[in-house]
């Protein structure tokens, strides 16, 4: 159950995220991701946890800071879009597990969240995705998003996803960079032709949440028609 009401309007092409924070109440937000808010709400920007954990969020994709926004004296309306066109979730944090977010997935979470990076060593490498994973700890809200709408997929024992397609999944999950039926040349040369790159595979019991699109497949198809310069 969330603590902060919240409203997400437009999803899943154009994800908009309305929070309604109760008087004297903080969440975190994605720098510059504020659209619109009531004249109560204040806000200020921070290296949350110091250089050391700002420098982690921004090797995960994220800003150096984040936004504080606090509904002084009476609750107030804050609007948030995130930078990439898609859909936004909702997840309730817990003491029991941790939340796993890709890339620039951070939308906005309780103040009572802490959001590090965590260094995927070859796999993110390998991966063709960022070497760092934030990792969101603690009791409250946390919103994420992603490129095209969300998919949630209940994990039991094993699971196979491109790893393009991965948002979010829980830290009971464990996972492994592979080409798809094992590392032969027959299978890299299989994947390269059948345009399917390395994969992640999952293992143990947890949710995992994966998205409609890759935004690499888009950057791909876009590439022939940027404007080249003529000498």
């Amino acid at each position: 159950m969330s603590n902060i009401n919240y409203q997400i309007e437009h999803n899943p092409a154009y994800g908009f995220l309305i929070l309604e924070i109760p008087a004297n109440e903080t969440v975190l937000v994605e720098a510059g991701a504020m659209a619109a808010m009531d004249t109560n709400m204040e806000m200020k920007s921070k290296m949350r946890g110091g250089l050391g954990k700002g420098i982690g969020r921004m090797l995960g994709g994220e800003s150096l800071f984040i936004s504080e926004f606090t509904a002084k004296n009476s609750s107030g309306k804050l609007y948030i879009s995130p930078g990439v066109p898609g859909d936004i979730k909702h997840y309730q944090l817990t003491q029991k597990c941790a939340l796993m977010v890709q890339s620039g997935g951070f939308v906005a979470c309780s103040k009572t969240v802490e959001i590090n990076s965590k260094f995927q060593g070859f796999k993110g490498f390998f991966s063709g995705e960022s070497l760092f994973l934030l990792r969101a700890t603690g009791n409250g809200d946390f919103w994420f998003s992603s490129y095209g709408a969300i998919m949630e997929i209940d994990v039991k024992t094993n699971y196979i996803v491109d790893t393009g397609y991965i948002v979010a999944f829980e830290d009971t999950l464990q996972y492994k960079v592979e080409v798809i039926g094992g590392l032969s040349f027959r299978n890299l040369k299989t994947g390269i032709l059948g345009g399917e790159g390395l994969v992640c595979r999952f293992s143990g019991n947890g949710r995992l949440w994966v998205q409609t699109h890759n935004l690499y497949h888009l950057l791909n198809f876009l590439n022939p028609f940027r404007p080249t310069r003529r000498n």
